[in-house]
C-alpha cells in the first residue's frame, strides 16, 4: 500500500509539471487557434536562465524566480514580435511548421550558450524530505502541486470574468470579427505567448529544483502534450487536470508493468480517450484540429 502511495505521491508532482506545460500550450491555442510545438523548448531555456542566475548572480530564491519569470516574458514576447506576428493570416500548416523550426533553434542554441552536460539547481530548498502519513516526500514536489492548484485557479477567474480573457477567446475564435468589435489580436497574441512562456518556465524551474537541469528538458513538452490533447486544446484548466492524469498513469505503469511501458502509458491513455471523445475532456465539439 506504501508503495502506491508513493506512486501516487510523485505522479501527482510530475503530472503538475506536465499540467503547466499543458496550460500553456492551452493558452496560446485558445487564444490565438495555433499549437505551439516550441514549448518544450521554451520551458528548457527558462529552466537554463534561471540556473545561470543561481550560479553567476545570486542563489537567492527570490531573485532566481524573479529573473527567469522577467526572461520569459521577454522570451514570449519576442517570438511573438519576430516570429510568429509575420505569420499572421499565413496557413495553419505553415505557422505550425514554423514552431517546429523555431523549436530546433533552441534547442540547438542550449549547445552554444550553455553545454550538454546535466547540472543540478541548487536554491538551498526543494530538495528536502518530509514525511507525510510515513511517505518522503520532497518539498519541491509539494509546492508544484500547490502551483498548479494556485494557476488553475488564477486562470479559471481570469478566462471566466476578466474582459480581457474574454477578448483572447474572441480573437480565438474569429480574430477577423474580434478587430471589427475594437479589439487587437497583436495585443492578445503578445500577452499569450508571454504568459504561456512564463507557465511553462515555472514548470521547467520546477523541474531543475527536484531533478536535473539538461538538454534533454526539451521532452517534456513532448510528455505534456498529451495532457493538453487529453483535457482538451482549447480547455486551459482541463489540460492542467490532464498534466495530473498523465502523470500518475506513467508513475503507475513504470511501476507496476515496467519503465518501457511508463513512456507509452500516456500516449495509450489519449488514444483510447480520444476514441471516445475526440475533443478530449473538457474541450469544445467544434475544436478546430491541426
Amino acid at each position: 500500500m506504501a508503495y502506491l502511495v508513493q506512486l501516487l505521491v510523485s505522479g501527482l508532482a510530475i503530472g503538475a509539471i506536465y499540467g503547466l506545460i499543458a496550460m500553456g500550450f492551452a493558452v496560446i491555442y485558445k487564444s490565438t487557434g495555433l499549437v505551439n510545438f516550441a514549448q518544450g523548448e521554451m520551458t528548457m531555456m527558462v529552466a537554463y536562465v534561471a540556473w545561470t542566475i543561481s550560479t553567476t548572480v545570486s542563489g537567492n530564491v527570490f531573485v532566481v524566480a524573479l529573473g527567469a519569470i522577467l526572461f520569459a516574458v521577454l522570451l514570449g514576447l519576442v517570438i511573438e514580435r519576430l516570429v510568429m506576428r509575420p505569420m499572421l493570416g499565413e496557413p495553419v500548416f505553415a505557422t505550425v511548421m514554423v514552431t517546429i523550426g523555431l523549436a530546433v533553434i533552441l534547442r540547438s542554441s542550449i549547445g552554444f550558450i550553455w553545454d550538454a552536460y546535466p547540472h543540478g539547481l541548487d536554491l538551498g530548498t526543494g530538495r528536502d524530505i518530509v514525511r507525510v502519513g510515513g511517505i518522503g516526500v520532497r518539498t519541491g514536489q509539494i509546492a508544484v502541486i500547490a502551483t498548479l492548484l494556485l494557476m488553475l485557479a488564477i486562470l479559471w477567474a481570469f478566462f471566466r470574468y476578466s474582459k480581457f480573457g474574454i477578448a483572447m477567446r474572441a480573437v480565438a475564435a474569429d480574430d477577423r470579427t474580434a478587430l471589427l468589435m475594437g479589439i487587437s489580436a497583436t495585443r492578445v497574441h503578445a500577452i499569450a505567448w508571454a504568459a504561456s512562456s512564463v507557465i511553462a518556465g515555472i514548470a521547467g524551474v520546477f523541474f531543475a529544483l527536484s531533478y536535473d537541469l539538461s538538454p534533454a528538458m526539451y521532452q517534456l513538452g513532448l510528455k505534456a502534450f498529451p495532457a493538453t490533447i487529453l483535457g482538451g486544446l482549447d480547455a486551459v484548466l482541463g489540460s492542467g487536470l490532464g498534466g495530473l492524469l498523465i502523470g500518475i498513469t506513467e508513475n503507475l505503469a513504470g511501476g507496476y508493468l515496467g519503465s518501457a511501458m511508463k513512456e507509452v502509458a500516456g500516449f495509450a491513455m489519449i488514444i483510447v480517450v480520444l476514441m471516445i471523445r475526440p475533443f478530449g475532456i473538457f474541450g469544445e465539439r467544434d475544436i478546430e484540429r491541426v
